[in-house]
């Protein structure tokens, strides 16, 4: 999905910073394998996790992506890290639109590892959203992460899905119903998927209105018009981070009693509910009987 090059790029609320130091291993007593599977999904609650991970801050001098990069929809379209904060102006401005009483949350990029209102964090936990701080984080390898090791498609959208689903937290934090994801009963149908799959069609929202929402500043739209392969892209990237098949790559099998995000499946279906409908009032997750 193409940035209209004539689109300004507003990075005030967006910071950037380089981890050094040396990267931790995995672990914290809860299995390397079991890790892996919470902290390479989309959206993870870091609260759970990152805690538990302490951060050797030592030789933490590495610099941030220069964010003075980022000024037009055109750099947006070269740099990834751009792409992200272009992104995330996207969705706040058609959030606003939608959402009374909207405020935009913070955008942090890191590389390595972050210190985090939730905790400390390394890249990878890959993306996730702090409700402590109302910030999301985004370690831009973990996109190439997608590719190489998930199977996703890759391209700009399947980028995007992932900061607009990040952002579908923020918006369900604001809504007052992103702590259901830790009430109730847990595994497939509990409502800590029910809570992903929400964030998953809070970003096919964004993705129904994104070429058509235009810029405050410039009266631009952000965004081209979403191609038949932008939406394979994003759906890829949604599919590549099902519970079932990261299982399935990583033990051979699946145990749905230890999903936290939703079977592939699903998660594309929810995407694809907001995108066709663009009606938040669709997403509610809680309310369905039948998640796919």
């Amino acid at each position: 999905m193409t940035f209209n090059e004539g689109m300004q790029i507003d990075t005030s609320t967006t910071s950037s910073s380089g981890g050094g130091g040396r990267r931790i291993a995995i672990g914290g007593g809860l299995g390397g394998l079991v890790i892996m599977v919470v902290a390479l999904l989309l959206g993870v609650d870091p609260g759970n996790v990152l805690t538990q991970q302490p951060v050797d801050t030592r030789d933490n001098v590495a610099p941030g992506f220069d964010l003075n990069k980022c000024r037009t929809g055109a750099d947006a379209n070269k740099y990834v890290q751009c792409r992200v904060v272009a992104t995330g102006n996207s969705v706040d401005a058609v959030w606003s639109q939608l959402l009374r009483g909207y405020t935009r949350p913070r955008v942090q990029l890191f590389s390595g590892q972050v210190n985090t209102g939730c905790g400390p964090a390394t890249s990878d936990v890959g993306p996730f959203y702090c409700p402590v701080d109302k910030t999301a984080y985004f370690d831009t390898d973990f996109f190439q992460v997608l590719v190489d090791q998930f199977g996703s498609s890759g391209g700009p959208l399947a980028q995007e899905y992932v900061v607009a689903h990040e952002f579908g937290h923020h918006v369900q934090n604001l809504a007052g119903v992103l702590g259901r994801a830790q009430q109730g009963a847990q595994g497939p149908t509990g409502n800590g998927v029910r809570t992903e799959l929400q964030a998953d069609c809070y970003a096919g929202v964004w993705a129904h209105y994104a070429s058509i929402t235009r810029q405050e500043s410039t009266g631009e739209p952000f965004l081209q018009p979403l191609s038949d392969k932008d939406i394979d892209d994003a759906l890829s990237a949604a599919a590549s981070v099902g519970d079932d098949r990261i299982q399935q790559q990583a033990t051979g099998r699946t145990n749905p009693e230890s999903w936290t995000h939703g079977a592939s499946a699903w998660r594309q279906h929810w995407f694809t509910v907001g995108y066709q409908t663009g009606d938040p009032n669709r997403c509610d997750t809680f309310a369905a009987r039948d998640l796919g």
